[in-house]
């Protein structure tokens, strides 16, 4: 949910205010069998070692898994709780995906408009009257392509909560985990400034300026709701969780708490020596809000990309990109509706990825365009502020571009 494309020290820190709508009633998940390592003895040392590069960065733990239609090879690094050998980070460990959770949503908007519910060049104003207005933001300019690709102009709900000196300690942090807002509230809160910029009053569908902003993804939540009638909870459950059997993907509602089995997640406030268990958390909704594992994550991403979860004019939509030049820990990004494309050495085609950082966990993934090869990892530590995350950073990027393009 934290954005890494711009103020990821202040966008990390107004998350520690920001929390989860209600969800729809949820039996508990059933927990994960825990299992050893997976894949054939070249691929996995392969993985291994790019696992134990991020480690060697200063994180303290790590988890990773490449699938293919052979099967999957896993590898992990560190351990669950940052210091004794005895207690490696689990296999299939739980964690948040952050911003991830923005390509489930964007898919589900997606549904509905191949199903003739709601079209991409609609509206806020025509599903939400009166949603967005105040301080020069409107409405009536942004479509539900803006909102989805991220060019609508309007603020991040976290870079502008004036919230964000207080959340960024840790005591700011431990007063603020169990709290949790509405949808409507983190709207409320970017409305307060006036937008970047208006999409173009006449194609606002085509407008190619991009920012990166939570809010866009918490309208599309509640777009999903109106056209629905159904919580965006239900709705991630019923169209995808579901029918993919990912069994240990979960929406958490208010919840701060993070199932077993899990390992500790691990956040370096600035100017702070050392980490602060940042494991209990809430933050995000439609947005950023999803916990999952590295094996139901690349299940989601080979089925969006072999095109099992979207209608062929939605999923060619869906991968229509504007260039994303904020988009500091990579080159070349382009931004499509809810998912990201870059390119990569010794591949023709690039690779297709979002990406997520929620408190302690930065989601690494990426997948090939035909869906035949997916790679997820989860790392459980996060430095606000510290070069140490761009070292961080470009291991994570680099064990997913090695598994994707066979390196």
């Amino acid at each position: 949910m934290i954005s890494r494309r711009r103020g990821l020290a202040t966008a990390a820190a107004t998350l520690l205010t920001a929390g989860a709508a209600p969800t729809a009633a949820t039996a508990a998940p059933p927990p994960l069998r825990t299992t050893g390592p997976h894949g054939d003895s070249r691929s996995r040392a392969r993985l291994q070692r790019d696992a134990d590069a991020i480690l060697a960065t200063g994180a303290t733990g790590v988890l990773a898994e490449v699938q293919t239609a052979d099967g999957r090879t896993t590898a992990r690094a560190g351990r669950a709780d940052g210091s004794g050998p005895r207690h490696p980070v689990p296999w299939d460990a739980y964690y948040r995906i952050g911003s991830d959770t923005k390509t489930f949503t964007a898919v589900l908007v997606l549904q509905l408009v191949g199903e003739g519910r709601l079209a991409l060049t609609e509206t806020v104003e025509r599903w939400l009257p009166g949603a967005v207005r105040g301080n020069g933001n409107d409405g009536r300019r942004i479509t539900v392509a803006n909102l989805l690709r991220q060019t609508s102009g309007l603020n991040d709900y976290l870079a502008v909560s004036p919230d964000a000196a207080d959340a960024f300690t840790p005591a700011g942090y431990r007063r603020s985990r169990f709290l949790s807002t509405v949808p409507e509230d983190q709207l409320k809160v970017a409305l307060t400034q006036p937008p970047l910029w208006l999409p173009n009053a006449g194609h606002p569908e085509r407008e190619s300026r991009w920012g990166y902003s939570n809010t866009n993804y918490v309208l599309a939540g509640l777009i999903v709701e109106q056209v629905t009638g159904h919580s965006w909870e239900q709705e991630i459950h019923d169209r995808l969780i579901e029918p993919l059997g990912l069994r240990h993907t979960l929406t958490p509602g208010t919840s701060p708490y993070v199932p077993a089995p899990t390992a500790t997640a691990y956040t370096w406030f600035p100017d702070v020596e050392r980490p602060t268990d940042t494991t209990l958390a809430s933050g995000g909704w439609a947005d950023g809000s999803l916990i999952s594992t590295t094996h139901d994550h690349g299940v989601f991403l080979r089925a969006l990309m072999s095109g099992r979860l979207l209608r062929p004019a939605q999923f060619a939509a869906m991968k229509e990109t504007v260039a994303a030049d904020d988009w500091i820990t990579a080159p070349g990004v382009r931004y499509g509706l809810g998912i990201a494309w870059r390119p990569v050495a010794g591949s023709h085609d690039g690779i297709w990825f979002h990406g997520g950082t929620h408190l302690g966990i930065v989601s690494e993934s990426g997948v090939t365009p035909d869906g035949a090869r997916a790679a997820t990892s989860a790392t459980f530590t996060l430095r606000m502020g510290d070069p140490a995350q761009d070292a961080q950073d470009a291991a994570g990027r680099w064990l997913i571009e090695r598994a994707l393009t066979g390196w």
